[in-house]
């Protein structure tokens, strides 16, 4: 667990229409139109780059409270990643009728009860940029906004220097995407589940803007990071998320899933 701390609130400043799309983090249908921008399993990526520097293991990470997700790659971690993985349910995608991005809430509340990080007086979004950032800078007087990091991305392998003033260089990921989950059966759900899944830290990663705008609403079968090294890795915390709301993924996913870890 990262240790607990005490943040003074601390509200976003209007940033403009582009950098207010950024914020809202994965939800690839509130930054473009559907159609188009799928990497896909096939990408390519830095598989000869390093592992290290990428943070912790989803296998020692179930709560998702410590920083970074780090590759499988052990023949006994992806054989673990595999069994998780295998607990999966799987049906079809139902409609996308009546999904909006308010339907989980506004983006980034801090007052949502029952996951991790909440109620500590800094919103979800600078929560998970001190999660995983290295040398942070606050804003000045704030214990809680960042206004520059270091990153080491999971999506693309590549180390992001950040700044505030380029807000989009680096933004919020749901892993599993909301639009998905509404389709999965999220769309039953009470807005306080909803506003559960859109804030837990197990289900959000900071990574390459362009990497997440790639991956729109996409499950594993259509978009994979491009950084090889990290899809199991990807694929078990998709799992995890899954496993802990209830939510299926489709059979094609699932299949996609335990490719990445050599099922």
């Amino acid at each position: 667990m990262i240790p607990p701390r005490t943040y003074r609130a601390a509200a976003l400043p209007a940033l403009g229409v582009l950098v207010a799309l950024a914020l809202v983090g994965c939800e690839p249908d509130d930054l473009a139109a559907e159609s188009g921008g799928s990497t896909g399993s096939g990408a390519t990526g830095g598989g000869a780059r390093s592992a290290e520097g990428f943070g912790v293991s989803p296998l020692d990470n179930p709560d998702g409270t410590k920083p970074g997700l780090a590759p499988l790659v052990s023949d006994t971690d992806r054989a673990a990643a595999r069994r998780i993985i295998e607990k999966v349910a799987t049906k079809g995608r139902g409609p996308r009728t009546g999904y909006e991005r308010d339907e989980f809430g506004s983006a980034w509340k801090d007052g949502i009860d029952g996951i991790p990080l909440a109620r500590n007086g800094c919103d979800t979004r600078n929560d998970l940029l001190a999660r995983d950032g290295k040398d942070i800078e606050h804003r000045a007087g704030s214990d809680c906004v960042v206004v520059s990091m270091k990153l080491k991305d999971p999506y693309t392998g590549d180390s992001i220097d950040w700044r505030k003033q380029q807000a989009m260089k680096v933004q919020i990921d749901h892993v599993m995407p909301l639009s998905y989950n509404w389709q999965m059966g999220a769309a039953r759900w009470n807005e306080a589940k909803r506003e559960q899944i859109a804030n837990d830290p197990l289900n959000l990663l900071p990574v390459d803007g362009p990497a997440n705008n790639a991956k729109r609403d996409s499950g594993p079968a259509s978009w994979l990071p491009p950084y090889k090294p990290v899809r199991c890795s990807y694929a078990v915390r998709f799992a995890q998320v899954s496993l802990k709301y209830g939510l299926p993924v489709t059979a094609p996913d699932k299949r996609a899933m335990l490719a990445q870890c050599g099922g």
